[in-house]
């Protein structure tokens, strides 16, 4: 019967040879975590590799997804709480009110002149569209479109939600930033006007929470390079 073979004192690695490999293996670790580990699961980007490498787009539709989830929970929180708190109301009996004296003198009954009616306003342009989108999404799915901008530079935007209202997240990313400029939930459709912080992409993050299948129509025009969709 064979059996391994013992090594010599000379064949083991000496204590340096253990702490320099036990060096390496933490500082390989901590690059991973800085450029693979924290862009993907936390959207933190310091080196900015992360972006480079997709990660960081991944890190934060994940931070938006949970934030969605949290809400939603906080949300039937409440509305079990409300509806548990909320105690039998009692019917007010309506109250006959008494007939006024009506008196009316001959100077009040005075006919007044009809004044001239104020000419109407001309009517505004409705705005130009340069790109119109629409997309399909079932229950629980979602969809993200951003602009190309430039820091400063301003689009006009409308955007409707054909088939139920809809949970919206405009953001944007770039050069190592990202910014939340607005969030709404259950909301069936909105327009304004979006201002670039800085040069990078600038959009809208959407989500179907209803039970049936909706119609997203985007329109967009203004300041900016073109109309993407990231997701």
């Amino acid at each position: 019967m064979y059996n391994t073979d013992i090594p010599n004192r000379e064949e083991l690695p000496s204590t340096a040879k253990l702490i320099r490999s036990t060096i390496v293996a933490a500082i390989v670790a901590l690059v991973l975590l800085v450029t693979v580990v924290m862009p993907a699961e936390y959207a933190l980007d310091p080196t900015g590799a992360g972006r480079l490498l997709g990660l960081t787009e991944m890190g934060e539709i994940k931070e938006q997804l949970a934030e969605e989830a949290a809400a939603d929970a906080e949300a039937e929180m409440v509305a079990v709480q409300s509806s548990t708190e909320q105690g039998p109301q009692e019917v007010a009996e309506p109250v006959m009110a008494e007939p006024a004296e009506e008196s009316v003198s001959a100077t009040e009954a005075k006919v007044t002149a009809a004044e001239p009616e104020p000419a109407p306003e001309p009517e505004a342009a409705e705005p130009q569209w340069q790109d119109e989108v629409r997309v399909v999404l079932t229950p629980g799915e979602g969809t993200e479109f951003k602009l190309t901008m430039e820091e400063g530079a301003v689009a006009r935007f409308s955007w409707a939600s054909e088939g139920g209202p809809i949970n919206y997240d405009t953001h944007g990313n770039g050069s190592g930033q990202s910014i939340s400029y607005e969030k709404g939930r259950g909301v069936p459709e909105d327009e304004g006007e979006l201002e670039a912080a800085f040069t990078g992409d600038h959009g809208w993050f959407f989500r179907n929470r209803n039970d049936n299948d909706i119609t997203l129509v985007l329109r967009t025009g203004g300041n900016y390079g073109q109309l993407k969709k990231v997701l």
